[in-house]
């Protein structure tokens, strides 16, 4: 009964420690009197929830029902799969328009924000760069400065809180990679809106009218567990935790558990000695992650890191990636490796990573090439910072 009513307690802190934090969309008589009668368009996706309801329908509840919505990556319920063209539509419950953000159309065009006063933006981020709803947030940035539309940006803890990796080189730009900024930043959505506006990044001199709701209860340092998955491919803290890391096998041959229910948590392939690494899975098509996953139906190889201590990588690691390299070279497969080069480099920012990968050198060496810009963006991230 002792220890029965201890884990009680442990339970009690825990819930009494979430309940503590009020996101920015949490704060609804805020936002509201933000809104007043303008007409708005909502930048959001399932992670845009208050009190267990969605967004969306707390506002039209409050008679404030957007005019418009603005769907990223995976769409605006989150079930389209990572790559997937996101098309143009209504919102089932609600039947508000639904206009894309990811495919031909990233960025709100004069006409689709046309009538509109101002953009609401609430997008639950994970902490990394080429996660492309940082991208999101930045062209909405340019088209509000562009039209002249104001932006509020509903504020969310960032989970996977480090600073990290090599800073993108500008000829690496891309909607994976679209901010001069380190692998894992280390801010906030809100955080990451002075930046942009700060540094001058939106081009032309511009400047985004924006303001933040700012979170309450929470501090950079402070764990945070999502109540969503925030991306269909990311269904847990510690998927999170590993993404940064392993996101690179996504430009090579070897699979990040897509087609299981624990991606990110693994890595495998058919082509790894199954003598040396016992541990095994099958991908498969599975509704709400993966239709079409990578070595799809075929028994891969490789290591579960679902007991790893991630708090051991810092948030980000080259450990992984250059141990499935070398265990290529050592089988005379290198060059089933690494299948996309280019798609690697966009994803590091940088050439120089996959170049001294190559020549053999360990992750100390390849960091140290990166120290300086680490350092230099760490001095800029200072002036930005609000929590």
């Amino acid at each position: 009964m002792k220890y029965l009513a201890f884990l009680l307690l442990i339970s009690f802190s825990c819930v009494c420690k979430a309940t503590n934090i009020l996101n920015g969309a949490d704060q609804i008589e805020t936002l509201t009197s933000l809104i007043g009668n303008k007409k708005i368009a909502l930048v959001a996706n399932q992670t845009s929830i208050t009190g267990g309801t969605h967004l969306l329908d707390t506002l039209c509840s409050l008679g404030k029902k957007p005019v418009a919505l603005f769907a990223p990556e995976h769409g605006f319920r989150g079930k389209a799969d990572a790559g997937e063209t996101v098309k143009d539509g209504k919102d089932v419950k609600t039947g508000t328009p639904i206009i894309s953000l990811y495919g031909k159309n990233k960025k709100p065009s004069v006409s689709d924000l046309d009538g509109i006063d101002m953009i609401v933006f609430d997008i639950q981020d994970v902490g990394a760069r080429f996660y492309t709803y940082i991208s999101t947030l930045y062209y909405v940035m340019q088209a509000c400065a562009e039209n002249g539309k104001k932006l509020v940006i509903l504020d969310r803890p960032n989970p996977c809180d480090y600073v990290d990796g090599p800073v993108l080189k500008k000829e690496y730009k891309s909607f994976v990679g679209i901010l001069p900024i380190p692998v894992l930043h280390g801010c906030t959505m809100g955080e990451l809106a002075g930046m942009i506006n700060g540094e001058g990044w939106l081009g032309n001199n511009m400047k985004c009218d924006y303001s933040v709701i700012k979170i309450k209860g929470w501090k950079h340092g402070d764990p945070y567990s999502l109540p969503v998955k925030p991306s269909p491919n990311l269904p847990n803290d510690k998927s999170i935790s590993l993404y940064a890391s392993l996101c690179l096998f996504e430009a090579t041959s070897v699979s990040v558990g897509r087609g299981t229910y624990f991606p990110f948590q693994v890595i495998g392939s058919p082509l790894l000695p199954k003598n040396k690494y016992q541990f095994s899975f099958t991908p498969v098509a599975l509704e709400g992650f993966d239709k079409n996953p990578l070595h799809k139906n075929i028994t891969c190889h490789g290591l579960d890191l679902r007991k790893t201590d991630t708090g051991q990588l810092n948030g980000f690691s080259l450990k992984y990636v250059i141990e499935m390299y070398n265990e290529f070279k050592k089988m005379n497969k290198s060059e089933s490796f690494l299948t996309r080069p280019k798609w690697f480099d966009l994803l590091m920012g940088t050439n120089q990573v996959r170049l001294d990968m190559l020549k053999g050198k360990s992750e100390d060496e390849i960091r140290s090439a990166w120290n300086q810009d680490l350092n230099e963006y760490k001095e800029i991230r200072k002036k930005y910072i609000i929590y």
